[in-house]
């Protein structure tokens, strides 16, 4: 009964981890067009949000394996915590600076508690319980997520958002160099007080993690004796190589499809004050998925044929964008957030199964691939200014769902030991 509840009480905690994940990665969709106005920046220049929260998760991941190694998953995911309240609190200067790069800076301090967090989260959801049930695990986690992601875009939006076609349109017509200052900087100060909070919150929750019970997993040791005498590096396990690039490409086309899908919308023509909620419907189809996951694996299909069937639907909606425009072709990015749903329920487990005793550091490299997030939307916005924004996403995100299919149907079983 006791280790029931422990298992209970663990699941728990961890999805409000994976809450506070969704929260924050999610309200980059919401600092793009906030910061394109604060900073009178270009839309590639505002992309640079999502660089810069990427970027952490290829310069920390590996870091944040050797901490884990030393502090234990309770006292690392503390750290954590503490770590993305700094990066929180960072805003209020550069609110008050009005300073791109402040901002810039805060975030990636921000994603850097948040590497140290998935790193530790992550293979704790997936060995926690048998690994055939993994997704189904992970899936409920991304529910958590993205619910959360749902909604920041919704909260954060009405906060420092309020009347963006107005301000636009103010910024626009005023030519006075201190009365435009002035409105921009009144702009700028909407995000003192909710990222103040924020800090406070996640304070508060990494002294509730460092008292809580949280149990320590030990990964297993090689599970058969040949393997510890032929594998001794974690780079001789083909599948986990190509899971990196998976992962690297799924985390790519799922920040096209929920944090480029309001700079495509305005490239289209759509207002400010409609584009700031695309975001939450991209995330709302995504927690479809998640159900249907969580339903169906392993009990009706298998992860990896999961993978397969959401990798086709993403093709399939890459080329309706490709074929249709106004709010039709929004639709169909806005669904790629079903297609890409049980994509991370289903990479992850497949491609550490088996690694033992090197679960931890392949959880590292894997975490590391999210550094795909970083230079996708970048791509899109030095292509866009060279053709239709339909035809850049398009050539951007079919190949990778292409890899991912092939990943699906083949990569995950490429020297993977047979059971």
């Amino acid at each position: 009964m006791s280790t029931n509840k422990n298992y209970v009480l663990s699941i728990t905690i961890i999805g409000i981890l994976f809450f506070l994940f969704g929260f924050v990665t999610w309200l980059n969709s919401t600092l793009i067009p906030f910061l394109q106005l604060a900073c009178e920046l270009k839309v590639e220049e505002a992309l640079l949000v999502t660089s810069a929260f990427y970027l952490a998760y290829f310069f920390l991941a590996l870091p944040s394996s050797y901490i884990l190694n030393k502090t234990g998953f309770k006292n690392g995911m503390a750290l954590g915590l503490a770590v993305m309240a700094v990066g929180a609190f960072l805003f209020i200067p550069a609110a008050m600076e009005r300073s791109f790069t402040l901002f810039l800076i805060g975030l990636f301090i921000q994603a850097t508690g948040l590497t140290l967090l998935q790193t530790a989260s992550n293979p704790y959801i997936s060995v926690i319980g048998p690994i055939e049930s993994a997704a189904q695990r992970i899936s409920i986690m991304g529910i958590c997520n993205k619910v959360a992601g749902a909604l920041s875009p919704v909260i954060l939006g009405a906060i420092v958002l309020k009347g963006a076609t107005q301000i636009e349109t103010k910024l626009a017509t005023t030519q006075d160099v201190i009365s435009r200052t002035e409105l921009l900087q009144e702009l700028s100060n909407r995000v003192i007080l909710p990222y103040g909070i924020m800090g406070l919150v996640l304070i508060a929750l990494a002294i509730m993690i460092k008292l809580s019970p949280l149990p320590e997993i030990e990964q297993e040791e090689e599970p058969k004796q040949h393997e510890l005498t032929t594998r001794t590096r974690v780079f001789q396990f083909p599948y986990l190589l190509l899971g990196i690039l998976c992962i690297f490409l799924y985390v790519g086309v799922e920040v096209m499809a929920g944090d480029v899908i309001g700079p495509f919308g305005q490239a289209i023509g759509i207002s400010l004050d409609e584009t700031k909620l695309f975001t939450s419907y991209t995330l709302w189809s995504m927690v479809v998925g998640y159900i249907i996951g969580i339903v169906t694996i392993p009990k009706y299909i298998k992860q990896q044929n999961a993978l397969a069937w959401s990798a086709i639907i993403g093709i399939a909606l890459s080329v309706g964008v490709f074929f249709t425009s106004g709010y039709t072709s929004i639709v169909c990015i806005a669904l790629l957030g079903f297609a890409n749903a049980l994509m991370w329920p289903a990479i992850f487990p497949l491609a550490i199964e088996g690694l033992g005793k090197f679960t931890k550091f392949g959880s590292a490299l894997l975490i590391m691939g999210i550094v795909g997030g970083a230079f996708l939307p970048l791509v899109y916005g030095r292509m866009v200014k060279d053709m239709t924004p339909s035809s850049a996403f398009f050539w951007i995100v079919a190949p990778c769902y292409v890899y991912i299919l092939f990943f699906a149907l083949k990569g995950h079983a490429i020297g993977k030991q047979k059971s």
